[in-house]
């Protein structure tokens, strides 16, 4: 099993949980977030900041901003990752920045609560 993590633009959650639910995947969770990526920042302009330059420092303040996103997160069997994962890609690239990011963490097992169903059987 794995967890599937995918951080994905606010507007493009519809189509993220359709493409999901085409794949197989019906059971996921969605959670509310605000991020950045590393981005890119003019030397000249943090030199100015740093300076004291009001201007400078407002720039930085701008690509300092935290933008809402939406994390997705799913735990799939071995078998289904790659497939998931190209699906969120799929539906999430533009070629810009802010696309997203996908993480692919192992899960040692998992227990369905009503049940008492442990490992692949509590996913499925």
């Amino acid at each position: 099993m794995k967890e599937v993590i995918a951080v994905v633009r606010m507007n493009m959650m519809n189509r993220t949980k359709e493409a999901l639910t085409e794949a197989g995947i019906d059971a996921f969770f969605a959670h509310e977030a605000q991020g950045r990526g590393k981005g890119f920042v003019n030397a000249a302009v943090l030199e100015g900041a740093e300076e004291g330059y009001e201007e400078a420092a407002a720039v930085l303040g701008e690509k300092g901003k935290l933008y809402p996103k939406r994390i997705l997160t799913a735990v799939v069997p071995d078998e289904s990752v790659d497939a998931v994962v190209e699906e969120i890609i799929k539906v999430n690239k533009t070629g810009k920045p802010g696309d997203g990011k996908i993480f692919v963490c192992p899960i040692g097992d998992a227990v369905r609560v009503r049940t008492g169903e442990t490992g692949a059987k509590s996913i499925a």
